[in-house]
């Protein structure tokens, strides 16, 4: 598959983007955030920060429950969407993941639904993780939501084809170089020509987090298989869910 560098630059501010992903499970994603906060125990009014945070579903949750948040993402579409629900409590802002943003800041980040692992090098991928750590206060903790690389590995499915209204997203999926590839073809009646995008996330393991985390001094605190918080099992679960610490030094 022909994979664009910065591919996530054009796809996540594509109508597309969210036509095709549009049937999110508002449900669950409430459901696993009360797990979270049971889970964290955050003081009232703590900040948080929600990174690659789309058009701010998580975010607006939060800040609902009375906590401070601010979203961040590189999209500018879903950001311009996020910002009519800001208020008091609620703030978002264009801003480039591997970039510091806000240094020893917040109580909590977090990082949802897979929002990691799309750059070409590792280099990157320790800058997104280093600016996650940076913006933490000492003590803080880190939320990182990611796939579990084995089980989609061994459960992909090749190729799809969804039709939402009068779109037609003929999907193809491979693994490759370590990376997990979805090519997306859109057919719209609307348009002349047919729009091609091609998602690449880096199939990070388990013993992969844990050396990335230990080489920003982040200690794993506990690593979840599922939004249930069952436990993680290599072979089995759908998820790694990531908590991690700050140290208070």
């Amino acid at each position: 598959m022909d994979v664009h560098k910065q591919w996530f630059k054009d796809w996540f501010n594509s109508p597309y983007y969210h036509l095709l992903y549009n049937n999110r499970d508002e449900k669950e994603a409430a459901a696993f955030i009360d797990k979270l906060l049971a889970y964290l125990q955050p003081a009232p009014g703590a900040l948080m920060l929600d990174v690659a945070c789309g058009r701010g579903r998580h975010a607006r949750y939060l800040a609902d429950m009375g906590f401070d948040v601010t979203g961040i993402d590189l999209s500018i579409e879903s950001i311009n969407a996020a910002k009519k629900m800001e208020n008091d409590h609620l703030h978002f802002y264009q801003h480039d993941m591997r970039l510091p943003f806000r240094i020893n800041y917040f109580d909590v980040v977090f990082n949802f639904f897979t929002s990691f692992g799309y750059f070409d090098t590792q280099r990157d991928n320790d800058n997104a993780l280093r600016m996650l750590k940076q913006s933490l206060k000492p003590g803080g903790r880190v939320v990182l939501d990611y796939l579990n690389s084995p089980y989609v590995a061994a459960h992909l499915v090749p190729g799809e084809v969804k039709h939402i209204g009068q779109v037609v997203f003929d999907i193809k999926r491979e693994m490759e170089d370590n990376r997990f590839l979805k090519e997306i073809r859109i057919e719209d009646p609307e348009k002349p020509l047919r729009a091609v995008f091609t998602e690449s996330v880096k199939a990070f393991t388990r013993d992969d987090f844990e050396r990335m985390f230990r080489r920003q001094g982040l200690r794993i605190l506990d690593i979840f298989g599922d939004y249930h918080f069952n436990a993680y099992d290599a072979a089995r679960s759908p998820r790694m869910v990531i908590i991690g610490e700050k140290s208070k030094n």
